[in-house]
């Protein structure tokens, strides 16, 4: 039985974060731990309260998970501080985490901040630097390479180059801020520049995406699957989720983390 572990926040309304990542483990096959950084309140409407958890406790969940079960890859989501980052980045070491997928949780989709402004460079400094992917979108990019934007696919892959100047083994810049067509995710390892292309899915029910694609990649990671196949699986993963997502609640809506098992039987 393959592990993954989640180090990330909880999502009251179950469309993202801890919540997200433990059914996408469930779905990909592998046993999924968790160590909780904060609690929020949030339903389809926002985010209504953040609560980060004390130190200690964070602490005393990893090393509980780690020094037992192990994991064969972790994620990271929402660390909210830099003292949260420091530590995990720290514990990554500790326990020679061999895939560690940083997904660098910014901003909520209601535009909610999930990450204080000074957690930015410890972000890049500390954390970084031990990852052995990382999946921000277009407006985590610019954040963290000190840029206003990102508009262009050209744009994009100097992005991934400078993204991964900053320590990560590979870089998954994903593109569905832009207004295209079609939504473009770049996949760069240093020197190989590869793009994943799909056609737009058109909908607002998008609540969890970048928690949900980040935790199939660790999935599959932690199966040991190449890197590059374990993109185009998580890949495939968040768009069956997305053209699948539920019409819960009266905001934005999750998606779907079941559809990519069932599309699967019908093949």
């Amino acid at each position: 039985m393959y592990k993954a572990m989640t180090i990330a926040g909880s999502d009251s309304g179950g469309g993202a974060g801890i919540q997200a990542d433990l059914k996408t483990f469930q779905e990909l096959g592998v046993f999924g731990t968790t160590a909780i950084t904060a609690l929020t309140a949030q339903n389809t409407l926002g985010v209504h309260g953040v609560f980060p958890q004390p130190l200690e406790a964070i602490e005393a969940q990893i090393d509980a998970v780690l020094s037992d079960i192990g994991a064969d890859a972790v994620k990271t989501g929402m660390l909210f501080s830099a003292e949260i980052i420091s530590l995990v980045a720290e514990k990554m070491k500790e326990y020679q985490i061999k895939n560690v997928v940083v997904d660098p949780v910014m901003i909520a989709k209601g535009g909610a901040s999930l990450l204080q402004e000074e957690a930015v460079e410890a972000l890049v400094t500390q954390l970084l630097p031990v990852a052995t992917v990382i999946t921000p979108n277009l407006p985590e990019a610019a954040k963290i390479l000190g840029l206003e934007e990102i508009t262009t696919i050209h744009e994009m892959e100097e992005a991934a180059k400078k993204l991964h100047e900053l320590g990560p083994t590979y870089v998954v810049l994903k593109g569905g801020h832009l207004s295209s067509t079609y939504s473009t995710d770049i996949v760069y390892d240093g020197k190989a520049m590869k793009h994943l292309e799909i056609e737009r899915i058109e909908t607002k029910h998008t609540h969890g995406t970048g928690c949900t694609f980040a935790a199939a990649l660790a999935a599959e990671l932690a199966k040991g699957t190449e890197i590059f196949q374990a993109v185009e699986t998580a890949k495939s993963f968040i768009t069956c989720a997305i053209s699948n997502s539920l019409e819960i609640g009266t905001g934005i809506g999750p998606t779907n983390h079941a559809a990519y098992r069932y599309n699967q039987i019908e093949k």
